[in-house]
């Protein structure tokens, strides 16, 4: 019997090893690509910045990532949702040239004023590099799939310094309402090292106020919970327009690298219309002041709504993650003066809900806001998350996520297209 305890003990010890050499390894190659990526994204948010009328060339730059996905991008330009599905299927290959591809577009995209984010940069990256250096290891099928995830993890935490957040969202983005735990050693490895590599290449993150200690108070919890269905409401206004826009992109437009040309020239009128360049790019800004409790324009998450789903609705690469920030964070500063709740706990809740409801990833997000705002409001952080998640049904900004298990019991909610395919490859004879 001792024998074949230690024989076991020594198999985990040989397992855990195993994982950390491997996990560091997709946490070095995530890290180092995120640092060039967060480097050269400054860069070209300050050029753009500095030299505004430049984005008066956004519909041409748009012809450019388009003609670039379409003559090489390959499987490569279905993006995330390739990610997610090799996960899922683990059949085919994400193809190196994501990394580079992805790269370019997403940093075209932020240069001349595109409205879009950074985790789909990341995640593409981390994913694309991690794969690789699984098939250069001959991995089999099963360590494959845990590479990507281990990918995942290290791009999410590195891009923005949140390495616990990075951690669970690798396990749990893939499928709704189940985490996978086998990923535990090589998400949470690729995620510590991944974000260790990017600060050690000299990169920093932005630093948010903390939020003080609160003590529990059922009518707080009763605005917070209010505020939690209006963010998950809001998640499904952003996801189902972002489809629609890219629906009518294919119906309207058969020639690929037209529509963000179109798309581009819709922004330049929406900035016209709106009459501020304050939603473009990332928009920082914002968030920094919702955050703070400075205040924001009322409809200023509408505005960054709007504008970020006719860019990556219309096929202008970068992420959802920042710009869901930006709306929720601008929508919890609006709502707080409606509820009778100080703006910055509410900008701080909208920051993660609005992103847990249209991600389906309520614990990664949770924990990223306590990584981001402090412990001290952690119950209010975590029920804002949930809710939002539950509100949200069965949608999201990932469409090759597959549902585990259905938020409510037996019931697919949700009625958009993309919901509808993942209920047919989790059930499929249903």
């Amino acid at each position: 019997m001792s024998h074949l305890q230690f024989g076991d003990l020594r198999a985990v010890l040989i397992l855990i090893g195993k994982w950390l050499l491997l996990g560091s390894i997709v946490g070095v190659l995530a890290g180092t690509a995120s640092a060039l990526f967060l480097t050269t994204l400054s860069w070209a948010t300050a050029f753009r910045l500095e030299f505004p009328a430049i984005i008066g060339l956004l519909p041409l730059a748009g012809f450019g990532i388009g003609w670039l996905y379409h003559r090489f991008g390959g499987a490569a330009g279905q993006g995330n949702a390739l990610v997610i599905e090799e996960i899922h299927q683990n059949q085919g290959r994400i193809p190196l040239r994501m990394a580079p591809l992805v790269l370019v577009g997403t940093l075209t995209t932020h240069l001349f004023g595109g409205s879009a984010g950074r985790e789909g940069t990341a995640l593409q990256m981390g994913a694309s590099l991690a794969d690789g250096a699984a098939r250069w290891f001959r991995l089999d099928r099963a360590d494959r799939r845990l590479m990507i995830m281990a990918g995942i993890s290290g791009g999410f935490g590195a891009v923005f310094g949140t390495p616990i957040a990075g951690f669970v969202f690798g396990m749990e983005v893939q499928s709704v309402g189940r985490i996978r735990y086998d990923g535990v050693i090589p998400c949470l490895v690729a995620a510590v090292v991944g974000d260790l590599v990017t600060r050690a290449w000299g990169v920093g993150h932005a630093q948010y106020p903390a939020l003080p200690l609160m003590e529990i108070d059922t009518v707080l919890l009763i605005k917070v919970a209010f505020a939690g269905l209006i963010f998950g409401i809001t998640s499904i206004l952003f996801v189902e327009l972002t489809h629609l826009v890219k629906r009518a992109a294919v119906r309207f437009v058969a020639y690929p690298p037209l529509r963000p040309v179109i798309g581009g020239i819709i922004v330049l009128g929406l900035v016209l219309v709106v009459g501020s360049t304050d939603y473009l790019g990332l928009s920082l800004p914002l968030l920094g002041q919702s955050v703070n409790g400075q205040g924001v324009v009322t409809f200023a998450f509408l505005f960054k709504l709007v504008f970020t789903a006719v860019t990556l609705g219309t096929g202008f690469m970068g992420g959802e993650v920042t710009p869901l920030f930006v709306i929720g964070a601008t929508l919890g500063a609006t709502l707080s003066s409606i509820v009778g709740v100080d703006a910055a706990l509410m900008a701080s809740i909208g920051f993660v809900a609005v992103f847990a409801g249209a991600s389906n990833t309520p614990l990664a997000c949770a924990l990223m806001g306590i990584e981001l705002f402090g412990g001290g409001g952690a119950l209010y952080l975590i029920v804002g998350c949930f809710i939002a998640y539950v509100v949200s049904g069965h949608r999201s900004i990932y469409p090759t996520q597959v549902i585990d298990t259905p938020k409510a019991d037996g019931v697919v909610l949700g009625t958009g297209e993309s919901v509808k395919v993942w209920a047919q490859r989790r059930h499929p004879h249903s």
